[in-house]
């Protein structure tokens, strides 16, 4: 039998010591709210400070202007706006297609990065631009303002593709710097943001 206090959740105790805890849990303050129309990217230029050691970013029917594209981000330090910090990361996917013909799990190789400076992709195939295809997800990073370790971050998304196909995405990494990150931006590799919100919490 299982005691009411053995039954209790472990939660991520992000605003102390970042241990496991039983007792402590975070909530979430929401910092900004972005809203795309027709825009070619979506930057959160402020509120990433030391104020929380996680931040949690909210991506919510993303629809591209543009078919077949990739939904990506990168980060910055400072008031720079090159976003292209060093990234290590890993990508892969569950997908199921309408037609019943592909059902699979798969490694993206060719999404992952090797201490490369581009944009994280944040899906694996292409987002559809058809008025019932899109993009949503999650994105968390951790402790940006530390400068002491790296930053690290998981994403995961589902994704409407152009190919009439569902994607449920998981991505994770590192940025491979010591210098405090201050700023993250969002685009499609090709085209602008027709629609869509997206959200940047504070977990305390």
């Amino acid at each position: 039998n299982v005691t009411p206090a053995a039954s209790k959740a472990i939660k991520f105790n992000s605003s102390n010591n970042g241990f496991e805890t039983g007792d402590v849990g975070g909530s979430l303050v929401l910092i900004s709210t972005q809203t795309a129309s027709s825009s070619s990217t979506i930057d959160f230029t402020s509120g990433i400070d030391s104020t929380y050691k996680e931040y949690m970013f909210t991506f919510n029917n993303i629809h591209p202007a543009t078919d077949a594209v990739n939904f990506q981000f990168q980060a910055d330090t400072g008031t720079n706006t090159n976003y292209n910090q060093t990234i290590t990361s890993t990508s892969f996917s569950a997908q199921h297609n309408e037609a019943d013909s592909v059902a699979q799990q798969a490694y993206h190789a060719g999404f992952d990065q090797a201490q490369g400076t581009g944009f994280q992709q944040i899906n694996a195939n292409e987002v559809g631009a058809d008025a019932d295809q899109c993009i949503s997800g999650t994105l968390h990073l951790f402790n940006p303002s530390n400068t002491t370790f790296v930053k690290h971050f998981i994403l995961r998304s589902v994704v409407a593709v152009s190919s009439n196909q569902q994607e449920d995405v998981y991505v994770a990494g590192y940025f491979n710097t010591t210098t405090a990150l201050t700023r993250v931006r969002f685009k499609f590799n090709s085209g602008n943001i027709d629609a869509g919100t997206i959200k940047m919490y504070g977990v305390t």
